[in-house]
């Protein structure tokens, strides 16, 4: 599976990080450990939701869209 993710800082409440992994858990385990360069300064976070796919391709176009415009208006709306 491959996941598409949604993380928000609980130090920094508006900053929003949007990732895809195959292994949900040990991603945010690094997004935690200070292992991500950008996740890093808003660290801790915590997992506010995510998408299950079996195909990597759909994932990276849903993550693509998230980052967008309209998907990020569509992430505000209905996925935090």
């Amino acid at each position: 599976m491959h996941f598409v993710y949604i993380l928000v800082s609980e130090n920094s409440p508006g900053k929003i990080y949007i990732g895809i992994t195959d292994d949900l858990e040990k991603r945010l385990e690094k997004h935690n450990a200070f292992q991500s360069l950008y996740s890093k300064r808003y660290a801790p976070w915590r997992l506010e939701s995510y998408v299950a796919f079996s195909n990597q391709k759909q994932a990276n176009v849903f993550e693509r869209y998230l980052k967008q415009g309209s998907g990020f208006a569509f992430l505000k709306k209905h996925l935090i």
